[in-house]
């Protein structure tokens, strides 16, 4: 699949921005235009609401209390840099349960973390198997999420995303393009 990415800011907490990116098949930006983040929530609000809500709960969480730190997200690296959520460890609160009971959430959501303060979030599924990679339902989302962080680091090196505020969020030219 070949298009082009667009940024989209998603929600400003006290300690972290999150960013997400439209796929647009054509040249001209939509505004309306949904991130791949809210086609997460969208069709997860559907097919798995409390494990949705566990991870935005986490997103939350990250957002006001703790920072963007690595040790709140999954290292899901191949060929790239994703992270996922929802970190490992599952009696780390927020927690998840089903029928009353402590559980491990299976739902995936991919990701950027830029740094403490910035993530762009992507999509992710259902994770069935060991590796996403042996997953039908997530191994599309996670090998998107890896080949996105490297059109976005590459971005950042040629000065199309840039730093701002002492590193807490970024900037970008409303009509950025970038190819993937």
């Amino acid at each position: 699949m070949n298009g082009i990415v667009r940024l989209k800011h998603i929600v400003d907490y006290q300690k972290v921005c999150y960013y997400s990116v439209v796929l647009d098949l054509d040249d001209e930006p939509t505004e309306t235009a949904q991130s791949l983040f809210e086609n997460f929530v969208i069709k997860q609000t559907i097919d798995n609401p409390e494990k949705l809500n566990h991870i935005l709960s986490w997103l939350a969480d990250i957002g006001d209390k703790y920072g963007a730190q690595d040790n709140y997200f999954r290292d899901e690296q191949y060929q790239g840099e994703a992270v996922g959520l929802p970190p490992y460890g599952m009696e780390r609160p927020p927690v998840y349960t089903e029928d009353g009971e402590t559980a491990s959430n299976n739902l995936r959501l991919y990701g950027h973390r830029l740094n403490p303060h910035v993530v762009i979030l992507f999509n992710g599924a259902i994770k069935t198997e060991v590796t996403a990679q042996q997953c039908p339902n997530v191994k599309t989302h996670f090998l998107l999420a890896n080949q996105l962080t490297n059109i976005i680091d590459q971005a950042f090196q040629e000065n199309d995303i840039r730093w701002i505020d002492e590193d807490t969020d970024i900037d970008y030219e409303d009509n950025l393009i970038l190819y993937y």
